[in-house]
């Protein structure tokens, strides 16, 4: 089973401490490229440092910002396959799938799955509401933007998943032997780390119901399928289309999307709704597509090795 993939007598849950911090550090070295051009531009070039978030997001070109943003989580996934490799003695492998190798058809099938709902939900969104939308799209700003977003946005949905999915899924399992708590750790932390995105700011607290409730479905996802295959093109398609569809003046991405959104945010049933209708509709999908079944030893079952 995958979850029990790290699961050691020697693999004490210490090590997994001491991996995250260093997976932290290499995420912080990632940052000194943008913390470096930031520092010329505002000492040679006589820019302004900026001192807010808002002034933070705007300070770079959009597509000079979303490279320095997503440049970090290469060093990441660097500082997690380090860790992996000489810290816990597994292959990488052994956090993503318990499956021999990548099935790489699931991770597909479930990035055409969302990709199709959130074009269809965005143009929906798009139609009814037109005063709330422009079109932003410029034709070499674009181009630029999906090689970027192609090349990039994959690594950083990954890398948060093969964290919380995969290394903290295993190193919570290692220290309760059981399944649920697991799930509910790392769901809570994922949508936490989310807290400070300029979206919560703007929109309130009710949206971190989204953002735990989208780490609950990926970590229910990972287990009900004994991997993470699914996860990965869900959170692929979700940053990735995101990106590319629709930005904003206080999203974390800014973008030369298509569409932008100039409506004054606010935090509703829109925020919710995916949570409790269209979540589960996915699960629904996803378990008769792959046969799950005993749900309740999944999730929540102990964990005996």
């Amino acid at each position: 089973m995958f979850i029990e993939q790290g699961i050691d007598r020697n693999n004490k849950f210490w090590k997994y401490i001491l991996g995250s911090m260093f997976i932290i550090g290499a995420s912080f070295v990632g940052q000194l490229p943008m913390l470096t051009l930031l520092l010329f531009q505002t000492s040679f070039r006589g820019k302004t440092y900026p001192t807010t978030d808002e002034e933070l997001l705007h300070f770079f070109e959009p597509n000079l910002n979303l490279f320095l943003l997503l440049i970090s989580f290469v060093f990441t996934l660097g500082g997690i396959c380090f860790v992996v490799r000489f810290l816990h003695k597994q292959t990488l492998l052994s956090i993503v799938t318990g499956r021999k190798k990548m099935d790489w058809k699931r991770v597909f099938f479930s990035f055409f799955v969302w990709s199709l709902f959130t074009i269809i939900s965005t143009l929906l969104m798009c139609y009814l509401n037109p005063s709330d939308f422009k079109i932003n799209f410029q034709l070499i700003p674009f181009l630029i933007l999906v090689v970027i977003a192609t090349l990039l946005v994959p690594i950083q949905t990954s890398v948060e998943e093969l964290i919380f999915r995969g290394y903290l899924m295993q190193g919570f399992a290692n220290l309760s032997r059981n399944k649920w708590f697991p799930l509910l750790t790392t769901s809570s932390i994922f949508g936490l780390m989310h807290f400070f995105n300029p979206e919560v700011a703007k929109m309130g607290n009710i949206l971190m119901i989204y953002y735990i409730g989208t780490g609950l479905l990926l970590g229910i996802m990972t287990l009900m399928d004994d991997g993470m295959e699914l996860a990965l093109g869900f959170h692929a398609a979700n940053n990735l289309i995101g990106a590319l569809l629709v930005t904003s003046d206080w999203s974390a991405f800014q973008t030369y999307s298509i569409f932008k959104d100039i409506s004054e945010p606010k935090a509703g049933l829109d925020i919710i709704f995916p949570v409790v209708v269209i979540y589960p509709l996915l699960l629904l999908i996803f378990g008769l597509k792959y046969n799950w079944s005993g749900w309740k030893e999944k999730l929540t079952g102990r964990i005996v090795k």
